[in-house]
């Protein structure tokens, strides 16, 4: 078995199903495109939405995202799936799956910095 993530049709039991669209682009301070969110035992690809701040009064740098809908990520969720790693061609953070909108999409986040670039310093 190899470490590549799998999509749907592909052989073995750890097969799932991709919304991930190929295609990622920075966006201000946030990022949309393809993600990979793994558990270390099983990895997927996901198309997600993810934005960012700095605030000014912590100095924190908090960014945050919905995962579009996937029964594979579903599966991580009820699977109670801590310590995820959310990679995207900028980086990798730690994440967990928090709530899921009505739509099926679960909200990923975390402080510090973000898998996308970001302006993380403020402005003097």
């Amino acid at each position: 078995m190899t470490d590549e993530p799998t999509r749907s049709g592909d052989a073995g039991p750890a097969a799932v199903t991709s919304t991930a669209t190929g295609s990622h682009e920075p966006d201000g301070d946030g990022y949309r495109g393809e993600v990979e969110l793994g558990d270390g035992a099983r990895r997927v690809r996901v198309g997600a939405e993810l934005r960012g701040a700095l605030e000014p009064i912590s100095g924190a740098y908090r960014w945050y995202g919905r995962l579009a809908a996937d029964p594979a990520i579903t599966e991580l969720a009820t699977s109670r799936a801590r310590n995820l790693t959310l990679t995207t061609p900028y980086g990798s953070v730690t994440t967990t799956l928090t709530d899921a909108d009505p739509w099926g999409r679960y909200r990923v986040g975390g402080t510090g910095r973000p898998p996308f670039p970001a302006s993380t310093t403020p402005a003097v």
